[in-house]
């Protein structure tokens, strides 16, 4: 497809615009959009800061909780098997519109997992966010063969970033808008947006609070916490479970969103894999600490009780994936870290959480038995009782009666 401007192509990257006089120029024409993203946040979100400590928790239990991205680009023969290992039942599959003669391959692709529930993630580019007639109809192809196999669709992505082709709210409303007036044709599938990455939730009240004609069925959003580490570490006072609450709260007080939070998006880059980790070498984090996020990453926002599903980008990727594919399949430790998590936590309820400053404690439970997960940033002085032994990060079980809790989670089974 040809672009109208400068584009440089990555295979882990939409069509990414690197024109940079093309994005000066647009960001001043986009200043009146600014304006009202500025303006709506000043009004908004002192508001749902005050609020956010008094908004109830909902009912969410595992049983769609545990979410996997998976590309077709990324050993698409291995992937089913691989998932069916997991015990994953929903996941993310991206589709850029810049590829929409792919459409056959994709339906092939999607029809492998038709016992799984499946949200489709349409990537934009800059001639589709332009061009709203061409986006109409692209639109319109993509929900007629993939609403029989598709739960939901994520209308863009990554809106707050210019590379990827929006340079204001108002551009991705009218994108969404577009999305939203065909969805009257086709009653039966879910919108999800706006999908702002990281912590930068003025994009996202303005997504949330403006006079467009467009309503979302749940609420999408890339919510990276890598760059500070781990998992528990805070931004400007904000935790994971803090950042959660904040957005919860927005999702409650607007008139344009149900009350579902998608968490599409989330990782750590990995150590010593450039040029494939998406970020400096800085930012990497070895395996291990790796398999330790990706579970606590997990268990903090089962924790909120306000988000219906995380999606881990992604399955396979040799710098932020569960499996590093250069010389074959490698599953990495956080493999077995994510496949003990869903075999130990599937179709289970919420319990109990505690957190005792740097010390974790969750119990979820069902008909038959229940488990307590603990973990600590650091390894703790004092060892806990484990009677019947308990199972470790990486489903090995373990006798030790006492066990010093450290960044591992560990699982404590009792048989009900």
């Amino acid at each position: 497809m040809k672009k109208p401007f400068s584009w440089d192509y990555d295979s882990d990257q939409p069509y990414q615009l690197k024109d940079r006089a093309f994005k000066k120029i647009m960001r001043k024409k986009e200043w009146f959009s600014l304006v009202v993203t500025v303006a709506t946040t000043l009004f908004i979100a002192p508001l749902a800061i005050l609020l956010q400590t008094f908004i109830p928790k909902r009912n969410i239990d595992t049983e769609y909780f545990f979410g996997m991205s998976i590309n077709l680009d990324k050993e698409p023969q291995q992937t089913k098997a691989l998932i069916d290992d997991l015990n994953v039942t929903t996941l993310l599959i991206r589709f850029e519109l810049w590829e929409i003669e792919r459409i056959e391959e994709y339906l092939n692709f999607i029809q492998q997992f038709q016992d799984k529930k499946i949200i489709l993630n349409i990537m934009q580019d800059r001639e589709h966010v332009e061009d709203l007639s061409l986006l109409k109809n692209n639109l319109n192809i993509l929900f007629e063969q993939f609403s029989p196999y598709v739960d939901s669709f994520q209308i863009g992505t990554t809106i707050n970033r210019a590379k990827w082709g929006f340079f204001s709210v108002r551009e991705y409303l009218s994108f969404y808008q577009v999305a939203y007036k065909l969805k009257q044709q086709y009653p039966s599938i879910k919108l999800l947006g706006p999908s702002v990455i990281d912590f930068e939730y003025h994009f996202t009240i303005h997504a949330l609070f403006n006079f467009f004609s467009l309503k979302y069925d749940g609420l999408s959003a890339l919510l990276y916490v890598d760059r500070r580490g781990a998992p528990e570490n805070t931004q400007m006072g904000y935790n994971l479970l803090k950042k959660i609450d904040l957005l919860d709260t927005l999702a409650l007080l607007s008139p344009k969103i149900k009350r579902k939070i998608y968490i599409t998006e989330t990782n750590w880059p990995i150590s010593n894999t450039a040029p494939y980790a998406p970020t400096s070498e800085h930012e990497c984090v070895d395996e291990e600490s790796y398999a330790n996020f990706v579970v606590r990453y997990y268990l903090l926002a089962f924790a909120s009780q306000k988000v219906d599903a995380v999606y881990w980008h992604q399955l396979i990727a040799p710098g932020y994936g569960l499996i590093d594919n250069r010389e074959g399949i490698r599953k990495r430790a956080a493999f077995d870290a994510f496949k003990t998590m869903t075999q130990q936590l599937q179709a289970m309820h919420f319990k109990s959480f505690t957190q005792r400053q740097e010390y974790f404690r969750l119990i979820l439970t069902s008909g038959t038995k229940e488990v307590e997960i603990h973990w600590a940033v650091q390894k703790q002085a004092n060892p806990i009782l484990t009677p019947q032994g308990y199972i470790s990060r990486d489903g090995i079980y373990v006798t030790k009666k006492e066990v010093y809790v450290g960044p591992e989670p560990i699982y404590l089974i009792r048989e009900n």
